[in-house]
């Protein structure tokens, strides 16, 4: 089986997965009790659910790079 070479951006794309998905957790655990009618988390919970848009932002400059790096090959493919 031949694996793909790794592209510029794909490490940030995958980090920002994680992160998105440790916020996207926390979320739901942070909401729970609203639903559940039990004691409110502290507001750090809170904060940890912000997670979700860094990971978004991590993962938006990885498929940035990524896009910035497929233009320089292409122009430098391309004669001009």
């Amino acid at each position: 089986m031949t694996a793909t070479p790794s592209a510029p951006g794909d490490g940030l794309v995958r980090a920002g997965a994680i992160v998105f998905i440790v916020g996207a957790v926390a979320t739901l655990v942070t909401v729970a009790p609203l639903f559940l009618g039990t004691e409110p988390f502290p507001p750090i919970a809170y904060a940890v659910c912000m997670l979700m848009g860094v990971g978004f932002v991590i993962a938006a400059g990885g498929v940035l790079r990524s896009v910035a790096a497929q233009r320089r090959a292409a122009t430098s493919v391309t004669p001009s």
